[in-house]
């Protein structure tokens, strides 16, 4: 059964190592924030770095993930000081799932305050695609596939909640994706 592949990318307004209040409040939120998701039906893995790992983002051991990895647009730094960014890579078992984690609880709270954090960059800042049971995507096919959605629109290859696909490459709409979620065997 196909599986629903998130990378989302946000560059913030300070660097990660900022002591200020808004970058502590939000880098504070996010363990919050994650262990929230990992407990919503459908969550079924995000990309974590290996025990032991060390080092800046770029640094860290992703193991299946892949090596980190940024859109070309990024021109932030990459060292533990200058590193202004957030990104996350995950699978879910559909779009109603992931949609429902995404937009209730602490994770809608934190999207609430998104312009707080982040910058607007006129970049899409989330990106879904497909991918086959027991595949594990990785950082360079989020990267790819967000550089894609923003040069290309949505398609089957790349797109967002707002012009959703289906596995098969139709397109879905959100009233359909509560049906499909109500009748997709578990």
């Amino acid at each position: 059964m196909p599986q629903l592949a998130l990378y989302t990318f946000g560059v913030l307004k300070s660097p990660l190592a900022d002591p200020g209040p808004l970058t502590r409040e939000f880098h504070d939120s996010s363990e919050a924030v994650y262990r929230t998701i990992s407990r919503h039906p459908g969550y079924l893995a995000r990309a974590e770095a290996a025990a032991g790992s060390r080092g800046t983002l770029f640094e860290l051991d992703w193991g299946d993930w892949g090596d980190f990895a940024v859109p070309a647009w990024y021109d932030k730094g990459r060292t533990a000081q200058t590193a202004a960014l957030a990104a996350t890579l995950s699978l879910w078992t559909g779009l109603r799932p992931a949609f429902d984690a995404i937009y209730t609880g602490l994770h809608r709270q934190a999207l609430n305050r998104r312009y707080d954090w982040f910058e607007r960059t006129g970049h899409p800042g989330h990106v879904f695609w497909w991918v086959s049971e027991g595949v594990k995507p990785t950082w360079q096919d989020g990267v790819s596939r967000l550089e894609h959605l923003h040069g290309h629109g949505s398609a089957p290859h790349a797109f967002t909640f707002q012009h959703a696909f289906a596995p098969e490459g139709a397109p879905a709409r959100m009233k359909d994706i509560g049906r499909q979620a109500a009748t997709a065997p578990e």
